[in-house]
């Protein structure tokens, strides 16, 4: 069990890399890497299970203490980024299916790494964990809206079927998590260390698979792609720090609303790409994927050596007392 241990907090410091090398295996050995692609759907659920798992009821309290933090960043996690998402694939003419792929993209809700990133930041981890819960609670009936009203009523998709979908693979299995915790908080409680290594392995896996199943098209579009994907990630990242600027939040929840619009549930993202359209349609999720967790290292690395600019204030007192606690990460 130690050597588990060590090695869950081994994939958790290196995350970025991990997924990074995952993209790498998938353009290195595609034929063997694409035979994932299949299950994407079922290693999100884990991966989502394993989130669920990490949150207690505790974690929604923040709705009630700071409503007015939690609206505006649930509010632009699903306006900011769908936006971009559509706006940055036309400006630089994308094909039809990438487009698909930014607004999925967009329209998915905060990334599952996010509340770690938060942390490392020296951010409001609180409403990290609250803006996280929300938007994935609300993904099933906000994000099939958004891909219909920005990619066009033409689409060949159903609203339902994308709605149960992500049912399936995002919010039952959080909710299931969340259950669990809740009544066998002791036993949960034991294997809660484990979960980085069990959340990387998935993430690592589903990019590797999106990624083998597109190598033609990463290395004939890559460049533009990835252009398309980072600027997606670092005016996310901005706006929504914007966002908190304009709504007078303190430092830290700009800090936390900045890396939760900017960061997304990607491989939500892929799995729809791949689901309801073409594996096209997955790729730009799954480049999101690898670029979002290193510049979220990055911009953590960066406001990790600055103090919150209100450090002294009684709500970054509170919140410092949530970071002192691992479950939140």
């Amino acid at each position: 069990m130690k050597v588990i241990k060590q090695v869950a907090d081994f994939v958790g410091k290196w995350f970025a890399v991990l997924v990074l090398l995952g993209a790498v295996v998938g353009l290195a050995a595609p034929a063997q890497a694409s035979l994932i692609a299949p299950h994407v759907s079922l290693l999100l659920g884990v991966i989502m299970f394993g989130m669920g798992l990490t949150m207690r009821p505790a974690d929604f309290a923040i709705v009630a203490k700071h409503p007015r933090a939690v609206v505006l960043g649930v509010a632009a996690q699903f306006t900011v980024m769908p936006l971009l998402g559509w706006g940055i694939a036309h400006l630089l003419n994308l094909p039809p299916l990438l487009v698909v792929g930014m607004i999925l993209v967009g329209a998915s809700p905060g990334g599952t790494a996010s509340n770690v990133i938060v942390y490392l930041a020296r951010g409001n981890v609180a409403l990290s964990v609250a803006m996280t819960s929300i938007s994935t609670m609300l993904a099933p009936f906000v994000t099939p809206l958004l891909v219909l009203g920005l990619a066009g009523s033409t689409l060949d998709v159903s609203i339902a079927d994308m709605f149960v979908s992500i049912l399936q693979v995002v919010l039952l299995p959080v909710v299931g998590g969340l259950l669990l915790r809740t009544f066998a908080d002791r036993a949960v409680s034991k294997v809660l260390p484990l979960m980085p290594l069990v959340s990387v392995t998935g993430i690592v896996l589903v990019v590797a698979g999106i990624v083998a199943a597109n190598a033609d098209a990463v290395l004939s579009t890559g460049l533009l792609l990835g252009l398309a994907v980072i600027l997606h990630n670092t005016l996310g990242l901005g706006l929504g720090y914007l966002v908190g600027v304009v709504g007078k939040l303190p430092d830290t929840s700009r800090r936390a609303l900045s890396i939760e619009v900017g960061m997304q549930n990607s491989g939500l993202a892929a799995t729809l790409g791949t689901t309801h359209f073409e594996p096209l349609a997955a790729l730009p999720g799954a480049l999101f994927s690898v670029w979002h967790n290193l510049s979220g290292a990055l911009v953590a690395t960066y406001w990790a050596r600055k103090a919150p600019k209100d450090a002294e204030t009684p709500e970054n007192a509170e919140n410092a007392e949530d970071r002192a606690d691992p479950e939140h990460t």
